[in-house]
């Protein structure tokens, strides 16, 4: 048999052209997109269910050799943005995260804070105190313009100035992490300026109060 020839009888089945052409099409898709991460990181959500549950209990009256699926408790975010993309607030089942765009916290590659940041901040600090939270976590983050290293070292800096301004209103019972990590956990998407000047933010995230 040549390389060329098939075994009688047996038939080769070809993807249309069309069909082939759509999945090389998703596949770039999914190499080139964007990966967007909504929680910051370092973020843990605990997903264990408050109230064991025995899988062998009669009452259940689950049909012959079914089994019962590892019990777990499902994370609902509740997400709440202005109308001009300025400030974002996320509530989940464990935790509160603020983030606001840099350009309404400080001027064009600047960590100094403005007026008008101060009064959001206060803000923040207001709803910290209702929540009783004592381990905030404070990270910068950047757009991917420009060079790595200099957006690291900027959201850092960014980071460290709202973490100061935190800590005049909340005083020393409370502990911060603080983390610059410049391009990195996009929440938008780099190739537009909306989506750049979503990713140029400041989050602010702490426990809910149980």
């Amino acid at each position: 048999m040549t390389a060329t020839q098939m075994p009688r009888g047996r038939r080769v089945r070809r993807a249309p052209r069309g069909a082939a052409t759509a999945a090389a099409l998703l596949l770039t898709a999914a190499l080139t997109a964007p990966v967007a991460h909504a929680d910051p990181p370092g973020v843990t959500e605990n997903s264990s269910p408050p109230v064991h549950i025995d899988p062998g209990d009669p009452d259940l009256r689950m049909v012959q050799g079914a089994k019962l699926a590892p019990s777990k408790v499902l994370n609902i975010k509740s997400i709440v943005e202005a109308d001009d993309g300025s400030e974002r607030r996320q509530d989940t089942n464990d935790n509160v995260t603020f983030a606001l765009q840099a350009e309404v916290l400080f001027d064009k590659d600047s960590a100094k804070l403005s007026s008008d940041a101060v009064s959001r901040i206060d803000t923040i600090a207001s709803e910290i105190k209702k929540q009783n939270a004592t381990s905030l976590r404070v990270f910068g983050f950047t757009d991917n313009l420009g060079s790595a290293s200099h957006g690291l070292v900027l959201s850092k800096k960014r980071a460290n100035a709202v973490q100061q301004e935190l800590a005049k209103d909340l005083g020393s019972s409370v502990s911060f992490q603080i983390r610059g990590y410049g391009e990195q956990y996009p929440i938008a998407d780099n190739s537009t300026e909306e989506g750049r000047k979503k990713n140029r933010r400041v989050e602010v995230s702490f426990p809910r109060a149980s």
